[in-house]
């Protein structure tokens, strides 16, 4: 499951879109809560079984009109980084000094950056 952190781009085909911090960390919570880490998903008619998990967080840095909601989008990664959480990051953001500022958070905890 990837999720897509923005409050005006839309997320691409399969992400679940989230416009604010707390929306994410409430979506994050659940996703952990109803499935942990070893839960698995099977598809009777391909065979297929695959584990639920975030296994992408696509982040925006400026939360716009959201701001009110848990403040930018960095402060999301304040708490992950707060709770111990890691997941892989991409950041789409356009904000050269948010992005920088997100990507010394990411390499601080040696999170994996996608690009």
């Amino acid at each position: 499951m990837k999720l897509w952190v923005d409050d005006v781009r839309p997320a691409p085909d399969g992400y679940r879109w989230v416009k604010s911090v707390n929306e994410a960390k409430d979506f994050i919570e659940g996703i952990e809560e109803i499935f942990g880490n070893n839960y698995f998903l099977y598809n009777p008619s391909t065979g297929e079984k695959r584990r639920v998990d975030i296994e992408l967080i696509d982040i925006d840095h400026d939360a716009g009109e959201y701001v009110n909601d848990g403040g930018d989008y960095i402060r999301l990664l304040d708490w992950l980084e707060e709770t111990g959480r890691n997941y892989p990051i991409h950041i789409h953001s356009a904000n050269p000094v948010g992005v920088a500022n997100m990507r010394r958070i990411i390499q601080r905890n040696g999170w994996k950056e996608v690009f």
